[in-house]
């Protein structure tokens, strides 16, 4: 009985912990997997602890010529999307004109829609546009589905936003640009900053779209999707594990940041 109540008073934790350890697991084995030295070809069985793929990241060739494709297609869709998708989101909270309504639920489109539908209209827009398949049919496609992922992270923090800040900041003779750089900026920056990271992760990660659009230029994800057809080298497991410790390192110290501004406000 004992246990039971335990278990009662502690179901949500216990159902968080075991949410986390199913989304981590993955992770792990790939860490596990990069100090690999498999036997033959395919790197899905342990054999010895290895620590050559962590000495020669790009020994695959192609490897990393596909990675800095990919990181640099996400920079440029994550900056783009990021500066068009703050102010739409802006033009969507703050201003009334025509037709707005249909375009505050179209902007959701290619969020719900599936992406093999999404990648075959924008290949067919592409060849009926005569544009050469590759980089830029790539950037432009990348854009396209992060901006919906931005406008919806960046319109939920303006939505939360007091107009009455902004006032008190007019009323204080701050001018307009004076006033978004220095209020309406910094209240809306976390809701930019997230819309951001989500739209290189989606850029960094697509496959499908990616894969209809990209004629014969290859991105991380095609070389991995390409390499698991003929046998998966240890340095992709080593690209996977450095990208997770960046982003954990990254989610840790923005949080730890945003702690230590809370307590310097707290005992301001």
């Amino acid at each position: 009985m004992a246990a039971t109540r335990w278990i009662r008073r502690n179901l949500v934790v216990i159902a968080g912990v075991l949410t986390l350890a199913y989304m981590i697991v993955p992770n792990v084995v790939v860490m596990v997997f990069s100090f690999n030295k498999p036997a033959g070809r395919f790197n899905y069985a342990w054999q010895h602890f290895s620590l050559d793929a962590w000495k020669s990241p790009c020994g695959a060739a192609g490897l990393c010529d596909s990675l800095g494709l990919s990181l640099q297609i996400a920079v440029w869709a994550t900056l783009t999307a990021t500066v068009l998708g703050t102010m739409i989101a802006f033009a969507l909270v703050r201003y009334r004109f025509h037709g707005r309504g249909p375009v505050n639920s179209l902007i959701f489109l290619p969020m719900a829609m599936p992406e093999v539908v999404m990648a075959a209209s924008l290949l067919t827009l592409f060849l009926n546009l005569g544009a050469q398949l590759g980089y830029v049919t790539i950037l432009i496609a990348h854009i396209m589905f992060c901006l919906s992922f931005v406008v919806t992270a960046v319109k939920a923090r303006v939505l939360s936003m007091d107009p009455r800040l902004e006032e008190a900041a007019r009323d204080l003779y701050a001018g307009p640009v004076q006033t978004f750089v220095r209020v309406t900026l910094p209240i809306a920056a976390p809701g930019i900053v997230a819309g951001a990271l989500l739209a290189f992760a989606l850029s960094f990660d697509d496959f499908i779209i990616t894969n209809f659009n990209a004629g014969s230029t290859v991105t991380f994800p095609m070389f991995v999707w390409g390499s698991a057809q003929r046998g998966t080298p240890v340095q992709i497991n080593v690209i996977g594990t450095a990208m997770f410790i960046i982003a954990v390192a990254l989610v840790v110290g923005g949080q730890l940041i945003s702690n230590r501004r809370k307590k310097t406000a707290a005992t301001a």
